[in-house]
């Protein structure tokens, strides 16, 4: 139940993801064509309102197709149309006709669309298998998006940004309001004098000490606080000591038993229980703020030591979250709120990161357009999308590494 509560939790936030660029695209008007969260193979999909809606077999990410990312160009028709020219060599003249309207230097939209309309009509007139007709098609209506008044690449480049930042944006506002809920609802704030957890094969096993204890007295001097029990365990020095104990309201004395030597001090080997301290709603947003710059902060130091063995254990995949998450749900839904938010918290700044085809490359090359003048050159994005994908390949390599020897123990 744990792990399909995490699955559904990791989903949510690539959901919210999406529909941050989803819900912003409409609204500057780019009219997205699909909205799919996960990835291919589509498991369910349903088209309403010429949006094709759908939920994929991959549970890797999830994403938007926003009409027109490109500008279009002449061999992105002839890449579709390959098996279309086999079945109707007589496609090729309307074929090149389309292509030189779409590589001319200053794109002519009515010229383009002409030439687009009259390749569709001799295309449906045409006798072609099934694969061929279909992938024609697809290449036809990219390319009809992609010269749209809706295309991504003619928008003002604020509008691009807009987009594209709200992603991210969407995951780091969802972090803050989560870790608002957490602190409302109380964090630890000290260790107090109640035993959770007792170790196996533990002094304080040995000695009976169970879980729901209140330690009151060590060595038959009274304690008021934790730091004073660990204070009195660690004056014994490895000499045998009491504890004392309330237990269903009644005084017990335990031991005596000698503290194990571990790390540098003697432990009796239990946890403490927590106190918890709640935060008013103010309160509980200023530190979800402060928390998220703390976290923040730390992902940037660990993305930054990636190039160590020590940096590369902390990078884990969808499947090492789903695990992780799915074992601190054990430990309460408070936890699993946090966990979620600093989750979505990651999401947002590794999008960030200027690679294509992640948020930030998008960002970056949109600023760079901006300060030229001019279009950057299609090769030169399909140049740094290659890098780009090669990174995040060997990230995922990496994770899923961590991830089986996380798994395997």
């Amino acid at each position: 139940m744990n792990i399909l509560v995490s699955i559904a939790g990791l989903a949510f936030l690539i959901l919210i993801h999406e529909a941050g660029h989803f819900f912003v695209a409409r609204a500057v008007q780019m009219r997205p064509r699909k909205f799919y969260v996960f990835f291919p193979p589509v498991l369910v999909r349903k088209v309403h309102n010429g949006i094709e809606y759908g939920l994929g077999a991959i549970p890797l990410g999830g994403y938007v197709k926003i009409p027109g990312m490109h500008r279009p160009a002449g061999r992105d028709l002839e890449s579709h149309f390959s098996a279309a020219l086999d079945d109707a060599p007589s496609l090729r003249a309307r074929l090149a006709a389309a292509q030189i309207t779409l590589d001319e230097h200053a794109l002519d939209n009515e010229r383009a669309g002409i030439a687009l309309s009259e390749l569709r009509s001799a295309t449906e007139k045409s006798h072609l298998s099934e694969n061929a007709r279909a992938r024609a098609e697809k290449g036809l209506t990219d390319v009809e998006d992609g010269i749209s008044g809706e295309a991504y690449w003619r928008a003002p480049v604020w509008k691009r940004i807009a987009v594209i930042a709200a992603g991210p944006a969407t995951n780091l506002l969802f972090a803050v309001g989560m870790l608002a809920v957490v602190f409302a609802l109380g964090v630890p704030s000290e260790a107090n004098r109640t035993v959770d957890v007792v170790a196996e094969d533990t002094p304080a096993e040995a000695m009976g000490l169970a879980p729901g204890d209140q330690v009151v007295a060590v060595d038959g001097t009274p304690v008021t606080t934790f730091d004073e029990v660990s204070d009195g365990i660690r004056s014994s020095e490895g000499e045998p000591i009491t504890l004392t104990v309330l237990r269903d309201r009644e005084e017990v004395v335990l031991g005596p038993r000698s503290a194990e030597f571990d790390n540098g001090r003697y432990r009796l080997g239990f946890i403490p229980g927590l106190t918890y301290e709640s935060y008013g709603p103010g309160a509980a947003v200023i530190e979800a703020f402060k928390e998220t710059g703390t976290v923040t902060v730390a992902i940037g130091e660990s993305l930054s030591q990636i190039v160590t063995s020590d940096g590369r254990e902390d990078i884990a995949t969808p499947i090492g979250i789903v695990q992780g998450s799915s074992e601190i749900l054990d430990q309460g839904f408070r936890d699993f709120l946090a966990i979620l938010a600093l989750i979505s918290l990651s999401l947002a700044l590794i999008n960030m990161l200027p690679l294509l085809p992640l948020d930030g490359g998008h960002i970056l090359f949109a600023l760079i357009e901006r300060f030229r003048g001019r279009a950057v050159p299609r090769a030169t994005y399909e140049r740094a999308s290659a890098i780009g994908i090669a990174l995040v390949l060997i990230l995922f390599v990496i994770g899923l590494t961590n991830d089986i020897g996380r798994l395997s123990g």
